[in-house]
């Protein structure tokens, strides 16, 4: 699935995709989350955490492709933690470039967000079957 969010400049718009392996959901943001799109991206994002809970999907955001995240956009990002936090779910965030981990650094996310280094480390804490499905579609 793939999904833009924001106006239709090329520098200023958001990609968002969702690929499953079982029971975890990798939805990845690729571009730009600032104050002109962050409204689109948190219609995007959130309709992929309502099946999120405990015993039943966990979501890992791959914002390896993201490039710049504002306020804004850590404000969507903090109502999807508290989404996935009343519904017992897990949230995990993997593979920030630089300045989207100075940002979180900064702004404290890396006490709200676990944060590891790829898909594979989080699929690995979280879900041995999703694990299997990813490395055997990455053959």
């Amino acid at each position: 699935m793939v999904a833009r969010a924001g106006p239709s400049h090329k520098g200023d718009e958001v990609q968002v995709t969702a690929q499953r392996y079982a029971d975890v959901l990798v939805v990845a943001a690729a571009g730009r989350i600032d104050h002109q799109n962050a409204e689109e991206f948190k219609a995007t994002l959130l309709p992929h955490l309502e099946s999120c809970g405990a015993g039943r999907d966990q979501v890992v955001l791959d914002l390896s492709q993201l490039e710049y995240i504002s306020s804004a956009g850590l404000r969507i990002l903090m109502i999807a933690a508290k989404d996935a936090r009343v519904r017992q779910g897990k949230l995990l965030a993997v593979t920030l470039q630089p300045v989207v981990r100075e940002i979180f650094e900064i702004s404290r996310f890396t006490l709200i967000f676990e944060i590891h280094e790829s898909i594979r480390d989080a699929l690995l804490k979280i879900s041995p079957a999703a694990l299997a499905a990813y490395e055997s579609k990455s053959l």
